[in-house]
Order: C-alpha cells, then structure tokens, then sequence
C-alpha cells in the first residue's frame, strides 16, 4: 500500500468516525425525549374478559339457579382477587339443528395475571361443571382514578 492510500484511508476513517459522531449526537436526544415521553404516560395494562356459561356441560341443564351463580362466582373471585365486576348475559349457539341458550356471566379482571385468570378459571370449571372458561385480554390502560386534589 503506498502513502497516498494509507492517507486515503486515514481520512476516510476520520470522516466516518466524524459522521457517526454526529449521528449519536442527533439520535441521543431523540431517544432521551422519547423515553421521557412514555414514562409521562398511563402505564399500559391487561383487561382480562371471561365469559363463564352457567349450563352442566353434560346435561346442558343450569348447574345453579342465575343468583345462586352469582354468589358461587363471587366467592371465587373474592378469594382469588379480592373483588369483582360481573355482567350478566345470554348465551346462545347452535349444535346441528337444536338451537342452545344459557345464563352466562362476564367477568372483567385488570391489575392480575394470566396465571391467576386460570388459577380462577379452573376453579370455576370445577364449581360450575364446564368444559372451558373463555378467556380474552385486551390492552388497555388502567387508572383507578380518585378526583382532582
């Protein structure tokens, strides 16, 4: 290699070395600015949504009456979560050409686990004699908001 190119070289180093200098000194403030600006926002949560049927999953017959339901799903909840919010629906599906209805409760969960949704869900197949619990978890953000101060 002759001197020339070795001067080339050095000055090609220099201008990268001098270019990613720059580089870091435009994305540092940007990633500073990002990161502050996710840590100023509402941490993000998981809502967990279950619908647990309230028919035997054999006889297809109520397992319980709807607030003999109620106070079984209760007690499980209390138990495992400390609280609840339950909504009471119908529902309904078809198997060949008999048409089934049932008495289901949804429950909505945040501030858990997966692992403590299905710890939940498998006592509550138990108590109520099902297949499944189906369970959807959606994102979300939670606040348990007190008023203004």
């Amino acid at each position: 290699m002759g001197k020339k190119t070795g001067i080339v070289i050095c000055l090609l180093c220099v201008v990268a070395i001098g270019l990613s200098v720059a580089a870091l000194a435009v994305a540092v403030p940007m990633l500073n600015a990002q990161s502050q600006q996710t840590t100023n926002e509402t941490p993000k949560d998981t809502q967990f949504v279950l619908y647990l049927g309230t028919n035997d999953k054999d006889t297809n017959l109520p397992v319980f009456g709807s607030a003999e339901a109620k106070e079984q799903l209760k007690a499980i909840l209390l138990d495992k979560f400390g609280g609840y919010t339950i909504q009471e629906a119908n529902g309904g599906w078809k198997d060949g050409e008999t048409v089934y209805q049932e008495y289901t409760l949804v429950i909505y969960l945040s501030d858990t686990t997966i692992a403590d949704v299905h710890d939940a869900a498998d006592r509550m197949i138990e108590v109520f004699h099902q297949s499944s619990v189906l369970i959807q978890s959606n994102q979300t953000i939670t606040e348990f908001y007190s008023g203004k101060k």
